[in-house]
């Protein structure tokens, strides 16, 4: 597939649909450039939960993991980068959503909470010893995250408009996690560098199917990855062999549910649109707007 004339006629087809929107009244949402959209008024993010974690010291403990002091630190700081990067980010996504025809799941919960946050980076210290907290971060790219969902008949139609107009606007892709013909998890996990911040963030594709599969799901992945419990592919000690088998068996449960999700049409294809693909003169892209429905002129 070629990414860069395809995301040429997303281009057109989204300042065609800028116009109309102008026109219709449809408001600052639905309206987008070849440089991206202007920044809709946005709800705002769901509060962050009480960090009952904390310790008196400044350091962080929850489900035997911790943080120190210098490190709880840290992790606050990102978070205050990733809230304020995500205001420039939603408009975006939400514009993108628009016109690829997308349900926008979970809008409320795009900032994940610091205790989530914290909890991943102190997992990713206990398990790479020697690691920085600085080095944990780097390699985070769902403190903002969205999911876009279609239905099976136009997941894949949808996926490349969207993906095709996050590339023109700017947006890095990162990583491309296509699982569809992978046991286990389906969807399309995308990660994206915004153009102007830096911040890493994260876009799930999905079906209603595949997403009910995940939210079925994600209480068996939080049971599986929990603090003592042995990780898949690394040979458990013998006093870990219940914990072992409890991996094994939640793995099976997961993949199993997953195995039900119908693979949509030409999913399995679906690759990463080229990275910062030119945006044309937005001048020479929009059309005159029409005149609204019931207007005298």
């Amino acid at each position: 597939m070629n990414h860069r004339r395809t995301a040429s006629r997303l281009v057109s087809r989204a300042a065609t649909a800028a116009a109309l929107a102008t026109a219709l009244g449809l408001g600052a949402t639905a309206a987008a450039t070849a440089a991206g959209p202007a920044a809709p008024a946005l709800p705002p993010p769901a509060a962050a939960a009480p960090a009952a974690g904390s310790d008196h010291d400044g350091g962080w403990h929850q489900d035997g993991l911790t943080l120190s002091a210098a490190d709880n630190k840290k992790v606050d700081a990102f978070v205050a980068r990733a809230r304020r990067a995500e205001r420039a980010i939603s408009p975006q996504v939400r514009t993108a959503a628009v016109i690829s025809h997308a349900a926008l799941i979970g809008f409320d919960q795009r900032l994940k909470s610091p205790d989530s946050l914290k909890r991943k980076v102190a997992t990713k210290l206990r398990e790479n010893p020697g690691q920085t907290a600085d080095q944990a971060l780097g390699t985070v790219n769902d403190a903002v995250r969205f999911t876009l969902q279609w239905p099976a008949g136009k997941y894949s139609q949808g996926v490349t408009t969207a993906s095709g107009l996050l590339a023109v606007w700017g947006n890095d892709s990162t990583r491309w996690s296509n699982t569809w013909t992978r046991p286990g998890y389906k969807g399309i996990n995308a990660a994206w560098r915004a153009p102007r911040s830096g911040q890493l963030f994260e876009v799930q594709f999905h079906t209603p199917e595949s997403k009910r599969a995940q939210l079925e799901t994600h209480k068996l992945y939080e049971e599986q990855r929990l603090p003592g419990t042995s990780r898949m592919g690394v040979p458990p000690a013998r006093t870990k062999l219940r914990a072992w088998g409890r991996v094994r068996e939640l793995q099976a449960q997961q993949d199993a549910i997953f195995a039900a999700v119908p693979v949509p049409a030409g999913a399995e294809q679906l690759t990463a649109p080229a990275r910062r693909l030119p945006a044309p003169d937005p001048a020479r892209r929009l059309p005159a707007p029409a005149s609204a429905p019931g207007s005298d002129s």
